[in-house]
């Protein structure tokens, strides 16, 4: 008999660094009024130096563990989706496990790097390793820190993708039976 899976809680976290239209390098040849009237977008969140993309990770969960409806050691499978990782070997999740104090814990960790669509495909992993009952309780995690890597010059304007694709942040979901 099988189980059925749902979200049980949710968190997240930006970061603090907030860079408005105004802000942007004079590089960009553009204007506050031309990125709203295209995008809708005001400001953007940029890390701090040195600040990775588990870090980010790490200080969602921890916003989902303060609401307190769930219970840290009842997480028994952690999937990070990212196509930022802090770096290429070992995957994120592994740095995630160890920043939350876990790795004593041998939780299993999954890194799936897909893009845009990774946190979709990662629910759809969580929600199969619980109805399956391979886990009990899967923390699915979405960070992205791309601020440090943007070329801000005209050849990397293409299709103002700096103003208005690239997310700095993270989130987390806790999805048990």
């Amino acid at each position: 008999m099988g189980y059925k899976a749902y979200i049980r809680s949710s968190g997240m976290y930006v970061p603090k660094n907030i860079i408005r239209n105004d802000d942007l390098p004079k590089e960009l040849n553009t204007s506050d009024e031309w990125i709203r009237q295209r995008s809708g977008i005001c400001e953007r969140r940029y890390v701090s130096p040195g600040q990775t993309t588990s870090d980010l990770a790490k200080l969602a969960v921890e916003n989902l563990l303060s609401k307190q409806e769930v219970n840290a050691e009842e997480i028994d499978c952690i999937i990070f989706a990212t196509l930022s990782p802090d770096i290429f070997f070992p995957g994120a999740g592994m740095f995630l496990q160890e920043k939350l104090g876990w790795a004593s814990r041998l939780i299993p960790c999954y890194d799936i790097r897909q893009q845009c669509s990774g946190f979709i495909y990662g629910l759809q992993m969580a929600q199969s390793f619980v109805e399956s009952g391979m886990f009990g309780n899967v923390l699915l995690v979405g960070a992205e820190v791309h601020s440090n890597a943007l070329d801000y010059s005209e050849r990397g304007r293409g299709s103002y993708s700096i103003i208005r694709r690239w997310g700095r942040g993270g989130c987390g979901i806790a999805i048990r039976q």
